[in-house]
């Protein structure tokens, strides 16, 4: 069997076992197991798991991956959602189609302290989702913005695929923060401008403009303050807990293990003077990340196994040397990728 042919083997298994819905973990370390096997033999393949797997597991640089988990979980169980939620809704509920603009600044907001599509995508449409069901706005229209504004939450800092990544190809993970920061405002951006082009061209999906008035009178004035005062004071603990963490990291106070430890430590402070946190929603919290973390790092050992199989091939060796060969701009190489 060729190498190129053992290849295709090894990668046919793993979307075969992906399309009958196995973990993308178990998927990879099977297909990577087997490749491993046919080419070097099973005790090869047990004396490397036996120590791969300690030397993953011990890398200090993944403990940033559940301390960024519990930081989105704290602040899910803690109700800061909802404030972020109120806010958003409060600021962009004058505009038409404004609840499902709120909804997607919200998911940004919420991304900057979640790291996960779909921890932001969950929190944010438990939270929306039912009032733009209120305020008539269409299903299509609902779902599709809280789908869309999911995603931000893997491209705002901090992003957990970014740190995977970066310990993974042995990148600088405050670099990739900083570089994923103006993309993710971007999209955000695009995202409302869409949502505001669309109800506007398609009618029907989003309720009319609520007009608000200038208040005219001392009184009226105090009214409205006090409506507002408490969304902003929903949002002042996210940008508190965002400029300490990552204002820390980018001056250079502490790395980014050490500016997760203080974004938990920090939004658990913040949940607590909610007081929405309770025993039982602390425990979620910490076993919800627990969950997510073991995911992560099985899906760690699968690429490790499936990364060491291709490795004994040559190919990718061999597919570099090929890509090198033709002379492209490394732009063009990325733009392929």
């Amino acid at each position: 069997m060729t190498p190129f042919t053992l290849v295709a083997l090894i990668f046919g298994a793993m979307l075969a076992l992906m399309a009958l819905r196995t973990p993308i973990a178990v998927a990879m370390f099977v297909a990577g197991s087997m490749g491993y096997v046919m080419q070097a033999g099973w005790s090869p393949l047990a004396s490397f798991l036996n120590n791969q797997a300690f030397a993953r597991f011990a890398s200090y640089d993944l403990s940033v991956i559940p301390l960024f988990l519990l930081m989105g979980n704290l602040a899910t169980q803690g109700g800061i959602s909802k404030a972020l939620f109120g806010f958003a809704s409060a600021v962009m509920g004058r505009f038409q189609g404004g609840l499902a603009m709120g909804s997607v600044l919200a998911s940004a907001a919420f991304g900057s302290i979640c790291g996960s599509s779909v921890a932001t995508a969950a929190t944010i449409t438990s939270v929306a989702l039912p009032e733009m069901r209120r305020a008539g706005y269409s299903g299509r229209l609902a779902t599709g913005t809280l789908a869309a504004g999911g995603t931000l939450g893997i491209l705002i800092p901090p992003s957990v695929p970014l740190v995977i990544y970066a310990i993974l190809a042995e990148q600088n993970i405050a670099k990739l923060f900083a570089a994923a920061l103006v993309p993710g405002i971007i999209a955000m951006l695009g995202y409302m401008v869409a949502i505001a082009v669309y109800v506007r061209l398609v009618p029907g999906h989003a309720p009319p403009a609520r007009l608000k008035h200038k208040p005219t009178s001392a009184l009226a004035q105090q009214h409205e303050a006090a409506v507002t005062e408490p969304h902003i004071m929903g949002i002042a603990p996210i940008a508190a807990i965002f400029t300490l963490v990552f204002g820390g990291i980018y001056g250079g106070f502490f790395t980014p293990t050490e500016g997760a430890a203080v974004g938990a430590a920090s939004t658990f402070v913040a949940a607590l003077l909610k007081r929405e946190l309770t025993p039982a929603k602390l425990a979620n919290s910490f076993y919800a990340t627990a969950q997510g973390t073991g995911m992560i790092f099985l899906i760690f050992i699968g690429a490790d196994i499936m990364n060491a199989s291709l490795a004994l091939t040559q190919v990718p060796n061999q597919l570099a040397g090929m890509v090198q060969g033709w002379g492209l701009h490394p732009l063009a190489v990325v733009t392929a990728i």
